[in-house]
């Protein structure tokens, strides 16, 4: 094993530790999931890292049905957040595998690294779409956002913008179980972290919210 690693350049070394890592760590993101759904009887995969700060990285989450946050998918009627640790991840694995594999295939860099692009990001459609489908199946079985939403209280992960500006997302606990909306609010911007309450229902998939400290008395 010594001998093999040593006898790599520079360039595989890294593609292979980065290939390596990302394997590792969607290993460890899969064991957690299915652990959570075990637990929890439901599978509500939520995860998702502010593709702006990776200091975050400690956030992108399994979060099955519960309020554990290391896996990353998104739930329906969430915009299906393309920026999350998760798919950064699944692009990881997509691209180092395909450039690894295709090294006697594909002798040019050049075209290989384009396919190896190409085969990342397909993988994370793929399962962008497949967590799209197994959260529709769960939410229309389960949940009348309508009936039970209002009042709810949870927190904010991804920042909503004021004044219905854009939306955000918010992790609300419906029936026991954490699950992810889109949000707006009518007030001032809300950060990640801030505690908030579902005002109304916008649509099945995007709430209206304000901060739980914000009453004026």
């Amino acid at each position: 094993m010594i001998e093999w690693w040593n006898s790599l350049d520079m360039a595989n070394k890294v593609l292979w530790a980065v290939t390596l890592s990302a394997s590792l760590v969607f290993v460890i993101q899969a064991v957690m999931t299915f652990l959570g759904a075990a637990d929890h009887g439901n599978l509500d995969v939520d995860t998702d890292v502010d593709a702006g700060g990776m200091g975050d990285m400690a956030d992108g989450s399994v979060d099955v049905g519960a309020d554990v946050d290391a896996s990353g998918a998104d739930h329906p009627g969430t915009g299906m957040n393309l920026l999350t640790f998760r798919n950064f991840i699944n692009f990881l694995i997509g691209f180092g595998w395909s450039a690894i594999l295709l090294q006697d295939s594909i002798p040019g860099v050049g075209l290989r690294m384009v396919v190896s692009i190409v085969v990342g990001v397909l993988l994370v459609a793929l399962v962008m779409l497949l967590f799209k489908w197994l959260m529709n199946m769960q939410e229309s079985g389960n949940i009348n956002v309508f009936k039970s939403a209002v009042d709810c209280q949870g927190t904010v992960y991804l920042t909503i913008p004021a004044e219905r500006a854009g939306e955000g997302k918010v992790q609300i606990t419906i029936n026991d179980a954490v699950r992810e909306y889109a949000a707006v609010t009518d007030g001032p911007e809300l950060k990640t972290g801030t505690r908030i309450r579902v005002v109304e229902v916008v649509s099945p998939n995007t709430l209206l919210v304000e901060e739980i400290n914000s009453v004026i008395i």
